[in-house]
């Protein structure tokens, strides 16, 4: 693939991953605690297959230990919110803490009931008050610190990191390494490197859980730390080899160091683990194009265009990987398809332009460039190619009125000077056309041998002998 498309496959593959990592559901999020928890009691008995999910869940309600039995109208508004009836248990709960200001039991159920009810600020407040209340307790502390951090308030990551530090009332593990997820979100924008070793802790709690080591590895691989990204997404891969997130971690992560080889084997996984996910085949598409093996990028991308036929940028990769390839009918028929849809791209017109040229259709390429310089007249590359295609259709005023163009927009090299000069010679202007040969020959230092030949043979008849 020529020096263009080559930096427009490899500017895509990152843009393109991130797209990829979202569709996997490789973003990691947090949210405050909008589902209902079942009572500590009942927790306790679930199976450990739910419990491994809590965390990536809002805190759910919860009982917490009290000195005293709770009043009739707190008895009767918990019973309220299992049952998810959450506008009566509400002012049940708003009577407890008038009359009762310091239960923090009161103020935590009724930071829940307000945020379950969609009102955020009287959530945080009540949250607040139970906080206040009694400082020591896990889940008063992470609720107000996800409520906190939802609305983006920077006192956020005080009430996450106490939470680290104080013991759940169930699963223990499970709830610490919860909170310590929660801290590390938070964190990620100001303090990058505590946000990793917050991830890291979360893994030492739950190793059984990918989603530490897939968020740490994302925001490694943001703060350039391949290796340590790598590291990551490969410890998750250990706990679940057919990881999607991760064999797209590890795959971005080779992409970025140019390790195609390693980049087209995590894809090619992908792909079998999942033959529908058209932008992991593109993925793999364009990385096998990057590591110059067109022939099998072409089949990738072929798929994918099967699969997805609307998609232009993968009819713009196949157009040039055919071209690359030497396979110029079907370039050119996927250029001509483009424009049809696309007919004011100037360098859509260019890339047939040079695809005709390959084929020497002159006529044909020196109308494509006449379109491409006509819709981006600073397209320096395209007078270069007019150039060409006008001398081989023998009409040497346009030639040397493309060269004179892109003079203007690029530096002169040795095979534009042979150009201007067989123009010239053809034109009979014998000044100018020797002139031009002598600095074709000046630059050329044996790059070009027929031209040179040339050069030096058509000197011998203009120049008069001395």
């Amino acid at each position: 693939m020529g020096g263009r498309n080559r930096s427009v496959v490899l500017g895509l593959l990152w843009l393109s991953f991130v797209s990829l990592s979202v569709l996997c559901g490789y973003a990691v999020g947090f949210a405050a605690d909008s589902q209902p928890l079942l009572a500590a009691q009942s927790q306790a008995s679930q199976d450990s297959s739910s419990s491994q999910q809590t965390h990536r869940q809002t805190t759910r309600h919860t009982t917490v230990s009290e000195a005293a039995a709770p009043s009739p109208e707190l008895t009767k508004a918990e019973s309220l919110i299992q049952a998810k009836n959450y506008a009566d248990a509400e002012p049940l709960l708003r009577k407890v803490v008038e009359t009762d200001p310091g239960n923090y039991v009161a103020w935590f159920d009724l930071g829940f009931v307000e945020n379950a009810l969609g009102k955020t600020d009287d959530s945080i407040a009540a949250y607040r008050k139970s906080v206040s209340a009694k400082p020591d307790v896990f889940e008063s502390n992470l609720n107000l610190g996800l409520q906190l951090a939802k609305t983006g308030q920077p006192d956020a990551e005080q009430f996450l990191c106490a939470a680290t530090q104080l013991k759940p009332t169930s699963h223990v593990a499970e709830g610490k390494a919860r909170a310590w997820i929660s801290l590390a979100h938070v964190l990620e924008p100001i303090k990058p490197g505590e946000a990793v070793a917050a991830y890291r802790q979360a893994a030492a709690l739950q190793p059984k859980d990918l989603e530490p080591h897939l968020a740490a590895g994302l925001l490694l691989e943001k703060q350039n730390q391949f290796s340590d990204a790598e590291s990551e997404y490969k410890q998750a891969l250990a706990i679940d080899p057919a990881s999607s997130d991760a064999i797209t971690g590890l795959a971005n992560i080779y992409m970025r160091g140019r390790r195609f080889p390693e980049a087209a084997a995590e894809l090619r996984k992908l792909v079998a683990a999942h033959p529908e996910l058209v932008a992991a085949r593109i993925q793999l598409g364009r990385v096998l194009a990057a590591d110059s093996r067109p022939d099998d990028a072409i089949a990738e991308l072929e798929t994918a265009a099967n699969l997805a036929p609307t998609d232009v940028s993968v009819q713009r990769d196949l157009a040039d990987l055919y071209s690359t390839a030497g396979k110029l009918e079907k370039a050119e028929a996927e250029y001509r398809a483009l424009l049809i849809s696309h007919p004011d791209d100037a360098e859509l017109h260019h890339e047939l332009g040079q695809t005709l040229l390959r084929q020497k259709k002159f006529p044909d390429a020196q109308k494509e460039f006449l379109n491409a310089v006509k819709l981006k007249p600073d397209l320096g590359s395209a007078y270069g190619d007019l150039a060409f295609a006008a001398s081989e259709n023998k009409e040497y005023a346009l030639t040397l009125k493309a060269l004179d163009a892109r003079s203007k927009l690029l530096k002169e090299i040795p095979i534009t000077y042979f150009l201007r000069a067989t123009a010239y010679d053809h034109l009979r202007d014998v000044k100018q056309a020797v002139a031009n040969y002598h600095l074709f020959l000046e630059g050329a230092h044996g790059k070009y041998p027929d031209q040179e030949w040339q050069a030096k043979h058509r000197l011998i008849a203009l120049e008069p002998k001395k």
